[in-house]
């Protein structure tokens, strides 16, 4: 745990100090072997990584953004297509769209979970789409583009509500590739197969960034896609070197998307401690409740519904004056974040999309109200006391009212 009164929001020190001994094995064994690039040491982490997410197959790759682009185009997704995601996300997930050839568009999210709304999508597909039963797929009305695939975000360890979106998926016939970057371990229950199902093997294939300040990070750039299909973690294994199956044999045009073997040794050593760290995680979410339980007028703690466990990559509270509490928070020593203050319809990068305000309510207010507190494994009761204390204290003495205020609900008509 860092020394001195500041409180971190996030602690990279303590975890690489206290496994400091099996992470310098990994680089080690790659100087006395030269194996830097591919080999034993990605396939292990890789066959682990499958085991842990309950998919057939995991491919290593070099970050996060090429897991979903990779996944996307693997899984059938074509220049021209359009994919459908939430505006409520890190830029990555659009990038890795575009980047694919495809067209970002948005649906509002839930304004519970933060996650994909899938009565948004529903209407989405249904007021603004016309259906072609001869081509079994969905067209844009406004550009005649085609629909072919979605999305949704397991935003801050939460997953999204899987058997709806699922479900609409099957009666559009759309792909679906899991955004599960900040979702490694979280749970969702199958109401339709009456089942525990881990992120990450739902849908045709899942994207993980391993970035440093994720559950389970690397030590640099990292990241990987689970998949059920064989055939699909064959062809991301193609795109991540080349496009060769072997050395200079290139079937398709590919990228350099490969996992180095020292960041994949020493996610091994890590994703061995990562169903403990997950737990301390949920224990720290759950004592952050109790604590906020008084204040249930003024702080919306992160919603738990009954068919998931979410990890906690962040805890996110929702408040009103979000700036304000922030600026006091940092002068008391306590460093927070906002994930994420702009919507990315409303992002400069994205207005030849041509979205306005109001164009999704849930996330702009979402957005202007959420507040991500300090939250990691090693994090003590002790910061955690005085992280709610002083939130208590901004309430009970600021000068102005700080109570939240319902969202507008993404479900009505």
């Amino acid at each position: 745990m860092p020394s001195g009164d500041r409180i971190p929001f996030i602690d990279l020190v303590t975890p690489h100090q206290e496994l400091a001994i099996e992470l310098v094995a990994v680089f080690e064994k790659a100087l006395s072997t030269g194996g830097f690039i591919g080999g034993p040491m990605v396939e292990e982490f890789e066959k682990a990584f499958a085991a842990y997410c309950q998919a057939v197959e995991c491919v290593g790759l070099a970050s996060g953004t090429d897991a979903v682009r990779f996944a996307l185009m693997a899984a059938g997704v074509k220049a021209g297509d359009v994919v459908v995601t939430v505006p409520h996300t890190f830029i990555a997930t659009t990038e890795a769209v575009s980047q694919a050839g495809a067209r970002p568009d948005f649906v509002d999210i839930d304004e519970r979970t933060y996650c994909m709304n899938p009565l948004e999508l529903r209407r989405y597909l249904d007021e603004k789409c016309r259906w072609d039963e001869s081509q079994n797929r969905a067209f844009l009305k406004d550009s005649g583009a085609p629909v072919t695939a979605v999305v949704p975000v397991h935003i801050y360890g939460q997953t999204a509500d899987m058997d709806a979106i699922l479900e609409i998926a099957r009666t559009y016939n759309l792909i679906v590739v899991e955004d599960a970057c900040q979702a490694h371990g979280a749970e969702y229950f199958s109401r339709r197969d009456n089942r525990w199902h881990q992120a990450g093997s739902m849908g045709q294939a899942a994207a993980f960034s391993f970035y440093p300040g994720k559950n389970l990070g690397a030590c640099g750039e990292a990241g990987a896609v689970t998949t059920n299909d064989p055939e699909l973690a064959k062809m991301i294994r193609k795109l991540r070197d080349h496009g060769q199956a072997r050395k200079y044999y290139h079937d398709v045009e590919g990228y350099n998307g490969r996992l180095d073997a020292i960041q994949a040794g020493l996610l091994s050593v890590k994703l061995k401690h990562l169903p403990m760290w997950t737990k301390q995680r949920a224990d720290l979410a759950s004592r952050y409740d109790e604590l906020f339980k008084s204040l249930s007028a003024d702080v919306i703690a992160p919603y738990k519904p009954e068919w998931a466990h979410a990890v906690y990559h962040l805890y996110v509270i929702r408040v009103r004056h979000r700036e304000a509490l922030k600026t006091h928070l940092a002068k008391a020593g306590i460093d927070s974040g906002i994930h994420y203050p702009i919507p990315l319809h409303l992002q400069k990068a994205y207005e030849f999309l041509g979205y306005k305000e109001g164009a999704f309510p849930v996330a702009e207010q979402s957005a202007s109200e959420i507040l991500s507190l300090p939250m990691y494994p090693q994090l003590t009761h002790e910061f955690q006391d005085r992280v709610v204390q002083e939130v208590i204290k901004y309430m009970s003495e600021g000068a102005i009212t700080n109570e939240v205020t319902p969202l507008i609900s993404a479900t009505t008509p």
